[in-house]
């Protein structure tokens, strides 16, 4: 059956449905990136809230900024926006459930600058959310400052009338609201980077100066940017997720989206135009997301970025298929509870060591079948936030580094392209050539990728004892293998 409005009282018995008149949902939020995670999170809470009998008037408007959106526009828009999620496990209670949050959806390059401008600047749309990874921020990783010169920001900054870029679209409906005498919405960044909500502000801020610098005052006062960790495994789609769900349930999806059972959202209360009730859907709110956001972006994200060059490297594809060797796990659970605990302040609410458990049973999550592609895609991008502030601690401390060291050191002989079996495979990384143009001559490799202080910033550049770490861990791995390296390190 194909997936529409008009079929959800055919569909079997156990898919969950929405509890709410669908037609009555109106959007009071704007949501820029509507990919997988965002439909398996922020849209599924809100789908949740729906359900209970509140909050339909927080129904969600996606808005895209690609021209690659438009396929993920058409699938949604064929089947009236709805879309199913599947949750992935090897328990047998897990959820398949239709979603019906998002309620339309907007792309600069078809439906024009203005009609985004002017949906964004609607009164109706208090809250505008982003999930745009982590590069999409242009913030430069070694100077933590704006980068202004890049081509859509250029674009945006000679031509203010038709922006194509995230903060010039935000930063022109802030501006019409502030000339129609319309109060701001609240920029909730659903991005998996650190402090993602002062990221968010600095971003837009620096736009806006570029633009108008009262425009960035008046920002600078009225505008909320709320900081969240945001936490479930959400692989890509692909084709045979859809054929499953047609042959088990019958339904004809074109773009459902799959994740795990596992759901985390921790946001701090700062929303200058109310916000939907999610606290009572699960989502735990706090005057500081700080200490939630360092244990799951050292201990989730680090260690994700710790198996998977290396896996990828061995030969494996697929996170649980790197998680049944033995040796990975051990190397992940002393990356965590030596490298990475010591670091971390108490998180109210968490038992750490439950929590590390937990990562391992869904890092091993056979059903899932997480891309370790997915993972270490945007490495140039990710290790800046995941890995470097764990490193950098560990060089002041005077700590141990091998386990580190060889976090980079993989990734180094990942960027060759060539796993140990001779595989050949692409790099997922908009900045892939440079990176690859940084280990290209073995003579040199540690002085040419390290000092990339954009990537690994000033900290690590200096450290004589850091060096010394991924050269010797980068020749262990060419001379016995990734699963000779681990087993030396593990004896050590």
């Amino acid at each position: 059956m194909k997936l529409k409005q008009q079929n959800l009282p055919q569909l079997p018995a156990h898919i969950s449905r929405p509890a709410y008149a669908i037609d009555e949902v109106t959007a009071g939020i704007a949501h820029i990136g509507v990919g997988g995670f965002h439909r398996a999170h922020q849209a599924a809470y809100t789908d949740a809230l729906m359900n209970t009998g509140e909050g339909l008037e927080w129904g969600i408007c996606g808005i895209g900024t690609r021209a690659e959106e438009r396929s993920m526009r058409d699938a949604l828009a064929a089947q009236d926006y709805l879309y199913t999620l599947v949750e992935l496990d090897d328990r047998p209670d897990t959820e398949v459930r239709l979603i019906g949050s998002i309620r339309g959806m907007l792309l600069v390059d078809e439906d024009g600058s203005e009609a985004v401008v002017a949906r964004l600047a609607d009164p109706a749309i208090r809250i505008v959310s982003l999930t745009i990874t982590e590069g999409g921020y242009c913030l430069d990783d070694s100077t933590g400052q704006f980068n202004a010169q890049l081509p859509q920001i250029q674009h945006d900054l000679q031509h203010p009338r038709s922006p194509v870029s995230v903060f010039g679209l935000l930063c022109a409906a802030l501006a019409k609201r502030r000339g129609d005498g319309v109060g701001p919405f609240t920029m909730m960044s659903c991005d998996n980077l650190p402090h993602n909500g002062d990221v968010t502000r600095k971003a837009t801020l620096a736009f806006a100066g570029l633009v108008d610098p009262d425009l960035a005052r008046w920002i600078e006062r009225n505008v909320s940017f709320p900081n969240a960790m945001v936490d479930r495994i959400t692989p890509m789609t692909s084709t045979a997720h859809r054929q499953d769900l047609k042959h088990q349930h019958g339904l004809d999806d074109a773009w459902p989206v799959v994740c795990e059972p596992f759901v985390q959202w921790v946001l701090e209360d700062r929303f200058v135009a109310g916000r939907p009730a999610w606290e009572k859907v699960g989502v735990q709110f706090t005057d500081d997301v700080s200490p939630y956001e360092e244990m799951k972006i050292k201990l989730l994200n680090g260690s994700h970025l710790a198996l998977t060059y290396l896996g990828f490297l061995r030969g494996y594809r697929f996170v649980h298929e790197t998680m049944a060797d033995p040796l990975f796990v051990e190397y992940i659970r002393r990356y965590m509870d030596e490298d990475v605990t010591p670091q971390l302040a108490p998180v109210p609410g968490i038992d750490l060591t439950q929590y590390k458990r937990t990562l391992i049973e869904r890092f091993s999550n056979c059903a899932i079948a997480d891309q370790l592609e997915r993972v270490c895609s945007d490495g140039s991008s990710k290790f800046p936030k995941f890995t470097v502030p764990t490193i950098n601690r560990l060089i002041a401390d005077n700590a141990a580094l091998d386990r580190a060291a060889l976090v980079v050191a993989a990734w180094a002989l990942y960027l060759r392209g060539v796993d140990e079996n001779g595989v050949p495979y692409r790099i997922p990384d908009p900045r892939a050539d440079f990176c690859q143009s940084l280990v290209a001559e073995d003579d040199g490799l540690a002085e040419h990728l390290l000092d990339r202080e954009e990537i690994f910033g000033t900290q690590i550049p200096r450290s004589l004892a850091f060096r010394e770490a991924f050269e010797r861990n980068l020749l262990r791995l060419r001379t016995l293998g990734v699963s000779g390296t681990l087993d030396l390190l593990l004896t050590q």
